[in-house]
C-alpha cells in the first residue's frame, strides 16, 4: 500500500464551534482551494525557504488567514515523507499572525507521495534519455515536487482515505491514448504506455468529519495541458485525469478502477463530495482539450451552478485586453500579457449540498489585500457549504 503521511496534530473533534460562530444560524463549512506556488526545484529547497523567514510564504498564509477557510487544499506545495515543510507552515506562518491578518490554526494535515519527480526508467518526453524531469511519472526535478496538501479544522478518517496515485493510465476504459499526428501510430511504445500511471501528481478521496456530515474531499492537480508536442499528450492526460473523478462519482460499481490499497470502485452514490484543485482546464478558454472540465461542471452529481468572481480576475483581463468567450471574473489564474487570465481552480460541490456564498480572493488594486497576490499566478477559490434545505 502506498505510505500516506496522515498528521493529526490534535484530538480536536467535532465540539469545534461552527465556520461561522453562531449557533443560532445554519452552520457553513469553508471549503477552498489554493495553488500557493510553494516549490522549489532542489530537493528540500522548501523546508530551506521556509526556514529563512520566506515572503511568499508570509503572504500566501496572509490571505489563508484572511479568507480563513474551514477545509483547504494546497496545490504546488512540496511534499517530503517527514512532514517537515508542511509542519513549518502550520506552526511558523499560519498559527502566527502575517500583515496584520489573525493567526489561524489547522489542527488536521494530510499529505503523501505524488507523482512528480519520481523517476521511471523510461523516455517520456522523447528525447533519447530516461533520467530528465519530463521522464518522471510527473514532471518533476525531485520526488514530491508540486505536491499536495490538505488542512483541515476537523478530523480526517485517516483509514478510510483513498489514493490513485498508481492506477495506470492504460487502465482507464476509453483512455485518450496520444498518437503521432502525422502517421497516426501510437506516440508511446505499448510497453510503456502499459506502465504509464495517469495521475501526474496524485488523485485523493480524503473524509472529512465535519458538522455537515462526513464529506469526502476529493483533490488533485492535473498536469497543464501545454508543454508537449503535436501528439498533445499532456492535454490528452490532463482531460482523463479530470475524467477520473467524474467517473469516480458516477458509481461505486465500476470494477475497473482500482486505488493503491487495491479496492476498487467508486464513490458510493448517497456520499457527499466536494471536489477541489487546480484543474488546468478552462469551460471555455485556453489551450485544453475538448474542455475537459465539462465533465465535471455538467455531471448529474455536481451542483457548479454557483460560480466563485473575483473584482481582481475583471480588472486584470481588461488590461489584457485578450479576447475571451467566457466571464473573466470567475478566473483564477494569471498566466501575463501572452496566455492572460483563465479559470481553472475550482471547488465544485455535490447536489447534497448547498452554497451560501463564495468567491476568487483576488482584489483589485486599493482592495484589502491586494500586495499580497503577487505569491501565487493563482488565486484561492472559497465556498461556504451547508446541507441543501437547511432554512
Amino acid at each position: 500500500m502506498t505510505r500516506l503521511l496522515v498528521l493529526a496534530l490534535s484530538s480536536l473533534l467535532l465540539s469545534c464551534s461552527p465556520a461561522n460562530g453562531d449557533m443560532t444560524t445554519p452552520v457553513t463549512v469553508r471549503f477552498a482551494t489554493f495553488n500557493t506556488s510553494l516549490y522549489a526545484d532542489s530537493d528540500g529547497g522548501l523546508l530551506a525557504r521556509l526556514q529563512n523567514n520566506d515572503l511568499a510564504a508570509r503572504k500566501v498564509a496572509a490571505i489563508i488567514q484572511h479568507q480563513r477557510p474551514d477545509v483547504l487544499l494546497l496545490n504546488e506545495f512540496d511534499y517530503d515523507a517527514e512532514g517537515k515543510a508542511a509542519e513549518r507552515f502550520v506552526r511558523d506562518y499560519l498559527a502566527v499572525s502575517q500583515f496584520g491578518a489573525p493567526a489561524i490554526s489547522y489542527p488536521h494535515r494530510f499529505s503523501g507521495p505524488v507523482n512528480t519527480g519520481v523517476p521511471s526508467g523510461l523516455d517520456l518526453d522523447g528525447d533519447g534519455r530516461n533520467d530528465g524531469p519530463g521522464d518522471a511519472w510527473g514532471f518533476g526535478r525531485h520526488p514530491g515536487q508540486y505536491g499536495l496538501l490538505v488542512l483541515s479544522r476537523y478530523p480526517l478518517d485517516a483509514s478510510a482515505t483513498r489514493s490513485f496515485q498508481h492506477f495506470r493510465w492504460a487502465d482507464l476504459p476509453a483512455a485518450l491514448a496520444p498518437k503521432d499526428p502525422a502517421t497516426g501510430a501510437a506516440f508511446y511504445p505499448d510497453a510503456v504506455w502499459r506502465q504509464l500511471r495517469l495521475s501526474s501528481k496524485s488523485h485523493w478521496d480524503v473524509p472529512i468529519h465535519t458538522p455537515l456530515g462526513v464529506i469526502h474531499f476529493l483533490v488533485a492537480h492535473p498536469t497543464p495541458p501545454v508543454f508537449d508536442g503535436a501528439e498533445n499528450r499532456n492535454g490528452l492526460r490532463n482531460h482523463d485525469e479530470i475524467r477520473l473523478w467524474a467517473d469516480y462519482v458516477s458509481g461505486e460499481t465500476i470494477d475497473w478502477l482500482y486505488d493503491d490499497a487495491g479496492v476498487r470502485g467508486g464513490l458510493a452514490q448517497d456520499a457527499a463530495f466536494v471536489i477541489a484543485g487546480d484543474l488546468n482546464a478552462d469551460p471555455v478558454d485556453g489551450d485544453g482539450y475538448q474542455q475537459p472540465v465539462r465533465l465535471l461542471l455538467d455531471h448529474p452529481r455536481i451542483d457548479a451552478r454557483f460560480v466563485p468572481t473575483s473584482t481582481g480576475a475583471r480588472a486584470q483581463a481588461a488590461r489584457y485586453g485578450l479576447a475571451r468567450t467566457g466571464n473573466v471574473a470567475t478566473h483564477t489564474g494569471d498566466f501575463g500579457p501572452s496566455a492572460g487570465t483563465l479559470r481553472i481552480d475550482y471547488v465544485l460541490p455535490s447536489r447534497q449540498l448547498a452554497v451560501r456564498d463564495g468567491g476568487v480572493f483576488w482584489p483589485a488594486a486599493g482592495e484589502p489585500g491586494h500586495d499580497w497576490i503577487d505569491a501565487s499566478d493563482h488565486h484561492m477559490v472559497w465556498l461556504d457549504l451547508t446541507i441543501k434545505g437547511t432554512p
